[in-house]
Formats: C-alpha cells, sequence, structure tokens
C-alpha cells in the first residue's frame, strides 16, 4: 500500500525527498565528524600547552641540599599559578615530605603519577574542578629519590570552547542545511521547467487551443514531443481514414439493398413477406455495424465539440417528424459549452433516442441535457406503451441486442448503447412520470 502510493510520488517530490534524504543523513555524519576533529584538536593543542609549562617546571625545580628542601628558580611567567583556586596548578614532590607548589594549590596536593615519559590523565582538583593533568618522573641532582612532577589545568574552559563550537556547528550545518534545500529546490525547479512546459502543451492540446505538442524543448524532451505529434497524427489519420471506409461502405450496401427491396416487388405474394422479413433483417444489420465501425469514441487531444451547433440538425429533423406524427416535442438544454465528445457520435446518440421517442409516443416527447464539468445528462421521455421495469431490467441485463427485446423497440436504441459503452457511460431504461419510456444516458466528461 505505501509502496503503491510512493510510486505516485511526483518527481520533484521524489527529487525534495531524497535531497532531504541525502542532507539528514550526510550533514550529522560530517557534523560529528567536525566535532570530533575540534575536540581532538583542542584537546591535543591543550596537552601541548600543559607539556610546555611542564618542561618549565622541570627545567626550574632544584634540590636545595643545605636545606633540605626543593626550590623553583624560575617563575612560569602565569599569574593564574598565583591566584588561589584558579585552575592552574604545578607540584613538584619526591612522593615523601619533600613537596612544592604553585601559590595557587594552597594547601592541596595533586596526585602522584608516575611515569619515565609524559603521562596525561583527568583528575579532580580543588572545588570540584576538573583537572587535565601532565606528569613526568624525573631525576634531579643531588636528590637521592625521583622527583614526580605535575602540571594541571582547569578543563572548564575547554569544555566551553568545545561546547560553543559544538552550538556553531549546529547552528551552521542547520543553515547549510536550509540553504541546500532551496537551492536544491531551485535547481529542480529549472531543470523539471521543461516538464512543466510540455505538461502545459499538453493541456493547451486537451483544451483544444493548439493541434501539437510544442516542440522548443531540450533536445531529449523535444524528440519525445516529436513522436508523440507524430502518433496523434497517425492515430487521427486511422480514424478517419476508418470511419471513411464505414462511411462508404454504408452507401455501397445502401443502393443494392434498394435494389433487392425493388425486385422483391416482383416475388410472388407468398414469397414477398418472407424476402421482405430477411432484407429487413439485413438492413438493420449493416447499419448496426456500420454504425459501431464508424463510433469514434472520445475524441482525440485538441478537438472538442459545440452541442449546440452538433445537435441543430438532429433537432430540425426530428422536430419535422414530430410535427408529421402530430407530437409536441419540448427541449430542455442545459449547455455550458463545448465537450470531449465526437460530433457525429453525440449526433447518434441524441438522434437515434428522439426517433425512437417520436416513433413511440402518443401526443409528447421531452429532452433534457444537462451539462457539467463531471458528466453530460441525456434524458428522452415519452408518453407512448413503453415497456416494464422487469423488461427493462432484462434488456440492459442483455447487453446490446435491446431490439430484440420488444418488436420495433428500435435498432437506434442498441447503437445508442453501444456508443455508450464505447465512451465509459451508463445507460438506464426505466418508466417514465409521462407514461411511456424514460431513457437516461450519463457520459463522462
Amino acid at each position: 500500500m505505501i509502496l503503491s502510493g510512493l510510486k505516485r510520488w511526483g518527481i520533484a517530490t521524489r527529487m525534495m525527498v531524497s535531497a532531504l534524504v541525502l542532507i539528514l543523513l550526510v550533514l550529522p555524519v560530517a557534523g560529528g565528524l567536525l566535532a570530533w576533529n575540534f575536540r581532538e584538536a583542542v584537546n591535543t593543542s591543550f596537552n601541548n600547552r600543559l607539556d610546555s609549562l611542564l618542561n618549565v617546571v622541570i627545567a626550574g625545580v632544584a634540590y636545595d641540599v643545605p636545606n633540605d628542601a626543593l626550590v623553583l628558580e624560575r617563575q612560569l611567567g602565569d599569574p593564574r599559578f598565583e591566584r588561589v583556586f584558579s585552575g592552574w596548578y604545578w607540584q613538584a614532590t619526591d612522593g615523601a615530605e619533600r613537596v612544592i607548589t604553585s601559590r595557587s594549590l594552597w594547601d592541596q596536593r595533586l596526585p602522584v603519577v608516575e611515569g619515565s615519559q609524559v603521562v596525561y590523565r583527568q583528575s579532580a582538583g580543588p572545588g570540584g574542578q576538573t583537572l587535565r593533568v601532565a606528569a613526568r618522573t624525573i631525576q634531579i641532582p643531588n636528590l637521592p629519590d625521583p622527583l614526580h612532577v605535575s602540571v594541571a589545568a582547569d578543563l572548564t574552559e575547554v569544555r566551553a570552547e568545545v561546547a560553543r563550537f559544538h552550538r556553531l556547528l549546529a547552528v551552521s550545518l542547520a543553515t547549510l542545511g536550509v540553504l541546500l534545500l532551496i537551492l536544491i529546490g531551485l535547481q529542480i525547479r529549472w531543470g523539471l521547467d521543461p516538464m512543466r512546459r510540455v505538461e502545459k502543451s499538453l493541456k493547451s492540446v486537451e483544451a483544444g487551443r493548439q493541434n501539437s505538442l510544442a516542440t522548443d524543448l531540450p533536445e531529449e524532451l523535444a524528440r519525445l514531443a516529436r513522436a508523440i505529434n507524430l502518433v496523434l497524427e497517425r492515430d487521427q489519420t486511422l480514424i478517419e481514414r476508418g470511419r471513411s471506409a464505414a462511411g462508404n461502405l454504408a452507401h455501397a450496401l445502401k443502393t443494392p439493398l434498394s435494389v433487392l427491396g425493388t425486385l422483391s416487388e416482383q416475388l410472388p405474394a407468398s414469397q414477398q413477406q418472407a424476402f421482405r422479413a430477411e432484407l429487413q433483417r439485413l438492413n438493420a444489420a449493416v447499419r448496426h455495424h456500420l454504425a459501431r465501425a464508424s463510433a469514434a469514441g472520445p475524441v482525440g487531444l485538441g478537438r472538442k465539440t459545440d452541442l449546440a451547433e452538433a445537435l441543430t440538425p438532429v433537432f430540425a429533423a426530428l422536430e419535422g417528424l414530430a410535427s408529421r406524427r402530430g407530437v409536441q416535442f419540448e427541449k430542455n438544454l442545459g449547455l455550458a459549452g463545448p465537450v470531449r465528445y465526437e460530433q457525429q457520435d453525440i449526433q447518434e446518440i441524441v438522434g437515434n433516442l428522439l426517433e425512437n421517442a417520436v416513433n413511440w409516443a402518443e401526443k409528447r416527447v421531452e429532452l433534457v441535457l444537462e451539462q457539467s464539468p463531471e458528466s453530460l445528462s441525456i434524458v428522452v421521455e415519452d408518453d407512448g406503451p413503453g415497456m416494464s421495469e422487469t423488461q427493462c431490467a432484462e434488456a440492459l441485463s442483455r447487453g446490446a441486442r435491446l431490439d430484440e427485446e420488444r418488436s420495433g423497440s428500435g435498432l437506434g436504441l442498441s447503437i445508442v448503447n453501444d456508443l455508450v459503452r464505447i465512451y465509459g457511460g451508463t445507460l438506464t431504461l426505466t418508466r417514465s412520470g409521462l407514461g411511456g419510456l424514460r431513457v437516461s444516458v450519463e457520459l463522462p466528461a
């Protein structure tokens, strides 16, 4: 279900989502690497600084033999070592009674760390401080015991600097991510602009404002547009050729059928009725199948039909027929504009329905046409004998052979049913309020 929904996503949506996922994956990884590198660089720099101070202390510490005490012969030059509990401390001790410390350490002591090389470790300091300690064990002249020298500094400043960098990095990456999305969005919009032009051109063709797709496009889409135009042109040519052939065949059969009808009059009376019945069946079958063959169905791109204009000759012919039979013909047309139906097909549908109704009506036939953006509704009612609900249901359940459901119910109704099916519409037969048959056709717009 989810995958089928994803398949219907637009190209721009797919590209933006993929870009967003890529940004959400890459930027955090890049940010983590940058943060780690910065933290390591800061720690290395801090350790180097402690190492330098440790070397200064080692170079300045000495053993005063007469007083049996350790002394610092040179100052570190950093006032923080003179301020009590400043967070910067140094210490030199032999692990016993001989101890010398910075003034900042006051009465506190650093842990003794042994190691011939510089050792770095973290330790708790005065006032709950977290200290980074650099320590080394050395041997100085005249002092029989090894001397443990340590320099320590509070990590608060380092951690604050790292935290500040993390905040700046997060803001920078978030800003970068937003800028990347904006730029990617602009890039996608620019890159898909030819596709939107194709869509706009296609809508213009559908609306009938132009007959073919524009080819002023990038070469890849231009080739596609030219191919589509070629297919549309060939398709229209084939449709017109097929309908022309069906019309020519109808004219070609009309004359022989008329001749046969005339010749049947020369037959003995006992044979004329059977001959004419078969001839009528042949004529009906020819009309039926030729009508189906010439039906265009939903029209091609760029073509629309003006219903009022298309139905004018139909109404003129049916009004003449109704007048000759003494039938009152009323029509109510709610037309909103051109529709995407083939003119000949809509004439066949309305014409056959009205002809059936006029032929069966006693005094009155009504036509209601209602057009909406979604559909076209055609309702024809008459006051003739009509059909029962059972006959209507049976007629519709048996498909196209509606003309056989009731003697003389009309070949036209069968042709209408075929055309309605071609357009994907519905045909409904019910009892009319006028007393006869009510035929309702719904065609999708």
